[in-house]
């Protein structure tokens, strides 16, 4: 039996898949330090460390698309949500910062801190 994997996306092709109505949540596992300086719309908020935890306050949902600063851990949330059960789970690509650099210049743009 074939087991699910993540799945890539690049932020134009997200932004699109949001513009036109496609039902993706969008699930930020940064930093409360990190969130509290920039989030993209409409997003949920559950820092990295808590997903395993949290996965019913998204439950519902049927495509997630998770993000981070920059995506690596992103990608591991990801992998959370697939190891949870849920089907059809995104990474975004580059995370925020390429999101602000070539979706949304609005969305600020930060330096990490160690983590």
């Amino acid at each position: 039996m074939a087991t699910n994997k993540v799945l890539h996306i690049q932020p134009i092709t997200l932004n699109k898949r949001i513009k036109s109505g496609d039902d993706i949540c969008l699930v930020d596992v940064r930093e409360d330090w990190e969130y509290s300086l920039t989030s993209i719309k409409g997003s949920t908020h559950i820092p990295l460390n808590e997903l395993a935890d949290r996965v019913q306050e998204i439950m519902f949902e049927e495509e997630i698309a998770v993000y981070c600063h920059h995506g690596e851990r992103a990608y591991l949330g990801a992998q959370v949500l697939i190891d949870s059960g849920f089907k059809k789970v995104y990474h975004l690509t580059g995370g925020i910062d390429a999101w602000s650099q070539v979706v949304d210049p609005e969305v600020p743009r930060y330096k990490s801190e160690s983590f």
